[in-house]
């Protein structure tokens, strides 16, 4: 929760910047978000690649827990095509590219505001954060109502970093490495699937 408020404060203050002026460029004629995209792709290659323990405790999971992060991928995109047809003022596609974010708000913006605009990028960014949020705050009760794997499933490709206390709290200690699976996978299908929708 805080990491998301830091996140959100440091783009009200790029906002405020940008709109009084304070640097002597115009930085959306500039490549700084790509070599910015560069580094965070680098940072989440190291930190996986990084860490063994993570791909042995994949080889020990339930095949049948394979499929959640698949479960997870098509119901979002589902659910975001639905709504996405009853919003007149932005395209299918967009909508799909947004959606496509699963909560990893700091890559699709970035991808999304390259493709499309900073317009579409920010509302990218507020939908992915607004994801992980609601994630936090109702893992208790997505739990009680819908079972253990649900948090997993809200939290998209944040199960694996910044969701996981709440969930290893809330589902239990036996579903930290389907969660932290679950978000490896949410994960490493954003860059190919908002690519892929912005395309269109």
């Amino acid at each position: 929760m805080k990491g998301s408020l830091i996140i959100v404060g440091f783009f009200a203050l790029g906002c405020l910047c940008g709109a009084w002026g304070l640097f002597p460029w115009n930085m959306a004629q500039t490549d700084i978000s790509f070599y910015a995209l560069c580094g965070l792709m680098f940072s989440v290659g190291l930190s996986i690649g990084n860490d063994p323990q993570t791909l042995k405790n994949f080889r020990a999971l339930n095949p049948r827990l394979v499929l959640l992060p698949v479960a997870t991928i098509v119901g979002t995109l589902s659910a975001v095509a639905c709504v996405g047809g009853l919003l007149p003022h932005r395209t299918l596609p967009d909508c799909m590219a947004v959606g496509a974010g699963f909560g990893y708000y700091s890559l699709s913006s970035i991808f999304i505001t390259e493709y499309k605009g900073p317009e579409l990028g920010t509302v990218a960014l507020l939908a992915n954060i607004f994801r992980e949020i609601v994630t936090l705050l109702a893992a208790p009760l997505l739990v009680r109502w819908f079972g253990n794997l649900a948090p997993i499933a809200c939290g998209g490709a944040t199960t694996m970093d910044t969701t996981l206390p709440i969930i290893t709290r809330t589902a239990g200690q036996q579903f930290v490495v389907v969660s932290i699976f679950h978000g490896f996978v949410v994960d490493f299908s954003v860059p190919f699937l908002v690519t892929f929708f912005c395309s269109l």
